[in-house]
C-alpha cells in the first residue's frame, strides 16, 4: 500500500485556516490518487516528471489556469515537507508550477459524432449484448455528466426505483444526486433487466452494475476502450462530459447549477464552459449570419 502520510502532513499545517486546510486536503488526495494510478508508491518514488505529467493532465480535464496553479502550490508544500521529514531524499516539485503553453478549451462534441458513439457506427459490437452495455455507458456519460470513475462505481443501490435519479461518489468522496435522461434511462432499464445477466459470473459483484466480458467490474480503461471504438475519431470520455456541460450553458443553465451537476468544488473550473459556449456561439454566427 502506498504511505503518503496525509494525515500527518495536515497536521503540520498549524498556521492555516480550517478552510484552506480543507482545500489543501482535497487538492493533495486528487494528486496523490492520480499518482497511485500511474503505479508511484510514494513521495519516495515520485520524480519531477510524474509531477508534470499530473498538471498536464489537469490542464488536458479542463482545470482553470488558477486552479492548477493552486494545486502545484499544494504539491510544492507538501513535497518540501516530505523532503524535511526523510520521507524522500530529493523535492521533486521544487519551482514546480503550473503549464505557461495556451489554455486549450474542451473538445465538444458534434451532433454527428454524438450520434456515432449511440449508434456504434464506426465499429458496431457484433454482440447485442456488448453493445447494449455500451450504448447504455455513452448514453450516462453524456446525459449525466459523469466521470469515467463515478460511471464505473455504480451500483444498483444507486439508481432510484424509477431509474430517473443516480447517486455518484464523486471526487473527495462526496455524494451528489443527478437526473437520468429519458434515453439514458430507456437503456439503463434494458441493461438492468436483460443485458447484465448475459455477462454476470458466479464471481461477479452482485451490485456492480456495469460489468467487462470476463463478468468483472468495468474499469475506467474499459470504458475508454468502448468510447473509442464506437466514436467516428479518436474520442477521451471526457469529452462527452464537456459537451454535457457546454449545452448546458448553450440552452441557459446558470453555471452554479452546472457546478453542482459537475460536481465542482471550485466556480472557476466550471467557468472554463462559459468560454466554450461563446466560442461556439461564435462559430455558429460566422457559419450562418450572412454579414459575419
Amino acid at each position: 500500500m502506498p504511505s503518503w502520510d496525509l494525515p500527518l502532513w495536515l497536521e503540520s499545517l498549524t498556521r492555516v485556516a480550517s478552510s484552506t486546510r480543507d482545500v489543501y486536503e482535497r487538492d493533495i488526495r486528487d494528486a496523490t490518487e492520480w499518482l497511485e494510478s500511474q503505479r508511484v508508491t510514494g513521495p519516495g518514488a515520485t520524480t519531477r516528471r510524474h509531477l508534470r505529467r499530473y498538471l498536464a493532465h489537469l490542464d488536458g480535464e479542463g482545470y482553470a489556469r488558477r486552479t492548477t496553479a493552486r494545486k502545484a502550490s499544494v504539491l510544492r508544500r507538501y513535497f518540501d515537507w516530505a523532503r524535511r521529514t526523510d520521507r524522500t531524499d530529493s523535492d521533486p516539485a521544487a519551482g514546480l508550477s503550473a503549464p505557461r503553453g495556451a489554455s486549450t478549451l474542451p473538445r465538444v462534441l458534434s451532433a454527428s459524432e454524438l450520434d456515432a458513439l449511440v449508434d456504434g457506427s464506426a465499429r458496431s459490437d457484433e454482440d447485442p449484448v456488448i453493445d447494449l452495455r455500451d450504448r447504455t455507458i455513452v448514453e450516462l456519460l453524456y446525459g449525466s455528466g459523469l466521470r469515467v470513475s463515478e460511471l464505473c462505481g455504480l451500483t444498483r443501490a444507486d439508481i432510484s426505483p424509477d431509474v430517473d435519479v443516480i447517486t455518484v461518489w464523486g471526487k473527495g468522496n462526496k455524494q451528489r444526486r443527478l437526473p437520468v435522461s429519458e434515453p439514458a434511462a430507456d437503456e439503463l432499464r434494458s441493461w438492468l433487466e436483460r443485458g447484465r445477466q448475459m455477462l454476470a459470473t458466479p464471481d461477479s459483484p452482485p451490485d456492480a452494475v456495469f460489468l467487462n466480458r470476463r463478468g468483472r467490474v468495468l474499469s475506467p480503461r474499459d470504458v475508454r476502450r468502448i468510447v473509442d471504438r464506437r466514436a467516428d475519431r479518436p474520442t477521451h470520455p471526457h469529452a462527452l462530459r464537456h459537451t454535457f456541460a457546454t449545452h448546458l450553458l448553450d440552452g441557459g443553465a446558470d453555471l452554479r447549477s452546472v457546478q453542482e451537476l459537475l460536481g465542482h468544488a471550485d466556480l472557476a473550473t466550471t467557468q472554463i464552459y462559459t468560454r466554450v459556449s461563446r466560442e461556439r456561439l461564435r462559430d455558429i454566427h460566422r457559419q450562418t449570419h450572412p454579414r459575419a
